[in-house]
């Protein structure tokens, strides 16, 4: 592995990334990436691939939707980076993580597991984190401003009998808070007073990453003891542990945790900048981890690859 290697990370996004249109530039560029799209719609026995291209924005919004179709887009990207351009994942970074959702594209990426297993395991998941609450009973909001310690504070004051924590440390000041609505109303509420620059509920149709969702923890723990998995490589920073893993079973395991644990983030990123890692490759739709980058480090540098030109730019740099 090369110097410049060991100090890149590829990184995939999590769910919100999600729009009408996503991987078409892909599809239109590269056989390789419209064969990915195929697989994941003859894995689903749904045609997901014209649901991205066409929508509704509605219905590709639904947990079940979203989630394997971000997956797609990030292993498109993938593909074609290994067909197309020759690079090798394991001989190009230090690791792979992934924003919730993300850590089963991080995990596909890096072989352990195949496509299809990962498209269907997202829709098992999706479906079974908007089944586990009734809608209306679970909310999210994102405290900016305050760090993770207040957040957490907040979200106990506001619990009493009820579910509310902090469900992503996502950068300094930015902190998303999960559980039984009227709880994450109250967090909202009071975190203006202690000193929050804003705090907003999240459009989203469940409360994921906290104790609600285990019955969804349930249906994954099920669903992962029957997919074939390898060690990673590169080795993936599991969101739960904000360090790195490769042992098979202990993915599995970390996997089944993610659905009510917090997604740890920036200790994550900080995990891989103690490790050496400079640079953060976003691989997929949108931005998000690529500007929270500097966000959580100055010192690091974050790279979006979703389009054909990024991907012509990336290859160029290497």
């Amino acid at each position: 592995m090369s110097e410049a290697s060991q100090t890149r990370a590829f990184v995939f996004p999590g769910q919100g990334s999600q729009v009408v249109g996503m991987g078409q530039a892909l599809a239109e560029e590269y056989q390789t990436a419209r064969e990915v799209f195929e697989e994941v719609d003859d894995a689903l026995s749904q045609s997901l691939s014209r649901l991205m291209a066409e929508g509704p924005a509605e219905d590709l919004t639904l947990t079940e939707n979203a989630q394997p179709a971000l997956m797609a887009v990030s292993l498109a990207v993938v593909r074609v980076l290994q067909k197309d351009g020759g690079v090798s994942l394991a001989d190009s970074a230090r690791f792979v993580a992934g924003h919730s959702l993300g850590e089963y594209s991080a995990l596909a990426a890096a072989g352990a597991f195949s496509l299809a297993d990962a498209a269907r395991l997202l829709k098992v998941r999706g479906r079974a984190m908007q089944r586990a609450v009734p809608v209306g009973q679970g909310a999210m909001a994102a405290l900016l401003g305050l760090d993770v310690d207040a957040a957490r504070a907040i979200a106990a004051e506001v619990a009493g009998d009820r579910v509310c924590t902090a469900a992503n440390d996502n950068a300094p000041g930015q902190v998303v808070v999960s559980g039984h609505a009227e709880a994450v109303k109250l967090a909202v509420d009071l975190a203006a007073d202690r000193g929050a620059k804003r705090a907003v509920m999240l459009p989203v149709s469940a409360p994921f990453h906290c104790a609600l969702m285990a019955p969804a923890a349930e249906a994954m723990l099920d669903a992962l003891a029957d997919v074939p998995m390898v060690a990673p490589n590169p080795p993936v920073v599991a969101n739960v542990l904000a360090s790195a893993i490769s042992d098979p079973d202990a993915i599995r395991a970390r996997l089944v945790e993610q659905v009510t644990g917090s997604v740890r983030w920036r200790e994550s990123v900080l995990f891989m900048k103690d490790e050496g890692v400079t640079t953060l490759v976003e691989l997929g739709t949108g931005k998000v981890l690529s500007g929270l980058a500097r966000r959580i480090d100055p010192a690091m540098k974050g790279i979006s690859v979703q389009t054909p030109k990024d991907i012509e730019g990336f290859l160029a740099s290497m």
